[in-house]
């Protein structure tokens, strides 16, 4: 069965519907290329045909793309000389789409065929690189429709003609939000942008479409015309100039060079400018081959795309019957409690949000409010939809309110005294199969749930914050938590449309016991006398959105003392960060408290914007005379956290490491150049990486000490994705 098919009517059009077989969105792979590329020079050939539209047989659809899984492993299946066979390749796709562009024109543009693009809704990535290599873009007047190239937020950049076409279409600075940031538009403001060219109602589509390709139109691109000039300006003219040297710049600014892709995408888009549009192809191919051939890219589309979804769809959720919630209690109305009220509300549910003063829980309720109306300003939420959210939400202090409930999650103070009698509360007013969440970041799952009477539906449901913005929820299972607790926490995960990893329980779990270490590395730097500056721009530099000091002011220095005195007090002989409590209890008695109290590592003005530094830490610790290089503090940090994630799947709390790199990326950002911990480690090769631990561990100490696991698959010259992966397929 082909994923193209193709009808000729009685006025000469010929329709060439895409419906991939076993998909709700089409996604594009080899075979469809070449069926496509076969009916195209059907109707080119075919004198009975005057022009072709080319449209989806997906209701709201056009096409989600290349399918990510198969330029997943482009590199590996492209041949004794992948470099040469991803570049041949692309070339044959570059044909396929020139061919739609030319649409059997000469070469002195006579003669052709009209072809129009035909989009019932969203088009991304190859499924809008299509309809730009047609003569024109008609979109149904579909609001929930996206329309974009995406690619850049997966490790790669539209190369396939879109970067190329784009630029030519709309100048480079134009371009630049839809190429460097994957900014996606509805139907109306792409067509306000300048991305396509009609809006139209949907049930008028295909006849507009075939009306204009009937019409005789003119249909040579302006880069094949003589005399074309690009929009806003080539690189040697001086306004193109400045564009592309503010292009760079941009970039630079934004990604600290950490990313290959935007790297290589300003340089296809930069080196295309100056050449004619059949070079420039060539151009953005050659480029695209370097970024499949750098081991980032296949990283990035294993773990923000294929291992994500798996997990959004349970990959790894036990076989129990639908536990999709229907009516959540909330306890606690503070910002975390109202955050997963509000997320609650806006999925669907019956929230009961309670807290012991009535204020309080109003206080709490009216955070959706605040947001539904940010959300209004930007035209994202209606009037209509605001009263729905919060008609959803009951501000009680009165537990009884919770009757019915079938989920109930704990939001309160960090302490186990106050959770504890919280749980008792709660479960005197729920039937017996409501499961119980507590949402804790550090405090253990099976100690809490000794104040349940049924520790079997009593889990751990980890936010961050803010929990709108925050895509990752960590699920901890208690010694004694039964599967059916662990179906209900990713089922409400799912319906929040969230990404969940389920960890076994241990101290801070998964995400906080790998972050802490970054922190701590980055204040035992300071103690070092290595400079602040050198220590957070080196973690940019990496691709981490905040540094290590700059993280430790923003999350508050005084939690980190708190959570400092806990872990040592459970410890005792085995706590090893007193280096790092020098630091913390020196800055928490001076006052500096972090951002929220004005002054931390960082000044601040009156607004809590960033100043500098703290003039008082280097007179506290003096900078060295010899600074680390680079590389030495890159690594520090790195390994420091990589190190803990090999822990932690030897000790059992991660059980799959996919959810080790998709909640590193999600939850604080680890380097996602990189695909996460274990992907880092398997570009580095564990015998390298265990050589480099041995090294670190004799210049800085134990904590870098090769765990047995790493040392034993550098032995055997393993890899973690070759010894521990799923295949997509699992999903």
């Amino acid at each position: 069965m082909t994923d193209f098919t193709m009808e000729k009517d009685a006025d000469g059009v010929a329709i060439i519907t895409w419906d991939t077989e076993g998909k709700s969105m089409n996604v594009m792979n080899q075979q469809g290329f070449i069926d496509l590329d076969a009916l195209i020079d059907d109707a080119l050939s075919d004198d009975a045909v005057k022009g072709i539209v080319i449209t989806s047989g997906k209701e709201g659809s056009f096409a989600g793309g290349m399918d990510l899984n198969i330029i997943a492993k482009m590199k590996e299946s492209a041949g004794d000389n992948p470099a040469q066979g991803l570049m041949d390749g692309l070339m044959q796709t570059h044909a396929v789409l020139r061919k739609i562009e030319r649409g059997g024109m000469d070469e002195r543009n006579k003669g052709g065929k009209p072809i129009a693009a035909a989009l019932p809704g969203t088009a991304l990535g190859i499924g809008f690189e299509i309809p730009l290599a047609c003569h024109r873009i008609f979109a149904a007047d579909n609001p929930k429709a996206k329309i974009g190239l995406p690619e850049i937020m997966v490790g790669i950049f539209p190369g396939m003609g879109g970067t190329t076409r784009l630029v030519r279409k709309m100048g480079a600075m134009a371009a630049s939000p839809f190429l460097l940031e994957g900014k996606l538009r509805d139907p109306k403001k792409a067509k306000q942008a300048g991305l396509i060219d009609e809006v139209v109602p949907a049930d008028e589509l295909l006849e507009r479409a075939r009306e204009w390709v009937l019409s005789e139109p003119d249909i040579v691109k302006p880069w094949d015309e003589k005399g074309y000039k690009m929009p806003g300006g080539a690189p040697y003219h001086p306004t193109g100039f400045m564009t592309f040297v503010g292009a760079s710049a941009m970039v630079n600014g934004k990604t600290q060079g950490a990313f290959p892709a935007a790297k290589a995408l300003l340089s296809a888009v930069y080196e295309g400018a100056l050449v004619p549009f059949d070079t420039a192809l060539k151009i953005e191919a050659r480029w695209f081959t370097n970024i499949l051939m750098n081991p980032s890219s296949s990283a990035m589309i294993r773990s923000l795309f294929i291992n994500k979804e798996a997990l959004e769809k349970g990959a790894n959720r036990p076989d129990a019957p639908d536990q999709r919630v229907k009516k959540i209690g909330v306890i606690g109305a503070g910002m975390m409690g109202a955050g997963i009220a509000l997320v609650s509300a806006m999925a669907g549910m019956e929230v009961v949000l309670i807290d012991q003063k009535q204020e309080a829980a109003d206080r709490g309720k009216s955070y959706t409010a605040d947001y539904m109306d940010k959300g209004i300003k930007r035209g994202k939420a209606t009037e209509q939809k605001k009263a729905e959210t919060l008609d959803r939400i009951t501000a009680t202090t009165v537990y009884s309110a919770l009757a019915g409930a079938d989920l109930v999650i704990e939001a309160v103070f960090e302490d186990a005294g106050v959770k504890a009698e919280v749980t008792k509360e709660v479960l005197q007013h729920v039937g017996d199969d409501c499961i119980f969440a507590t949402n804790t970041s550090t405090l253990p799952i099976t100690e809490l749930a000794k104040a349940s009477d049924n520790p079997e539906q009593f889990i751990g449901i980890h936010f961050f914050s803010p929990v709108e913005k925050m895509m990752l929820v960590e699920i901890i299972k208690g010694r004694e938590t039964g599967p059916r607790a662990v179906a209900k926490a990713l089922d409400y995960v799912r319906q929040i449309r969230k990404t969940p990893i389920v960890v076994n329980d241990a101290r801070f779990f998964y995400c906080n016991r790998c972050i802490i270490p970054y922190l701590n590395e980055g204040m035992r730097m300071v103690a070092e006398g290595v400079a602040p500056a050198l220590i957070d721009n080196a973690a940019r530099q990496l691709g981490f959105p905040v540094g290590p000091l700059q993280l430790v002011d923003e999350t508050s220095i005084e939690l980190g003392a708190k959570i400092a005195r806990a872990t040592k007090a459970a410890m005792g002989d085995d706590y090893a960060d007193a280096d790092v409590d020098e630091v913390i209890f020196w800055m928490e008695g001076e006052g500096r408290l972090g951002r929220k109290a004005g002054k931390g590592f960082f000044e601040y003005d009156e607004k809590g914007k960033r100043l500098g530094y703290w003039d008082g830490l280097s007179a506290k610790y003096p900078l060295a005379k010899e600074q680390p290089d680079l590389a030495t503090v890159q690594h520090r940090l790195m390994f420091v956290q990589a190190l803990e994630a090999v822990r932690a799947l030897e000790e059992g709390v991660l059980e799959d490491i996919r959810e080790g790199d998709v909640g590193a990326i999600l939850a604080w950002g680890f380097a996602p150049w990189t695909g996460g911990p274990f992907s880092w480690l398997d570009m580095l090769g564990a015998p390298y990486a265990a050589e480099r631990c041995d090294a670190l561990a004799e210049a800085f100490g134990p904590r870098f000490a090769t765990p047995a696991l790493l040392r034993e698959m550098a032995q055997k010259g393993q890899g973690f994705y070759a010894r521990f992966g799923q295949e997509p397929a699992a999903a």
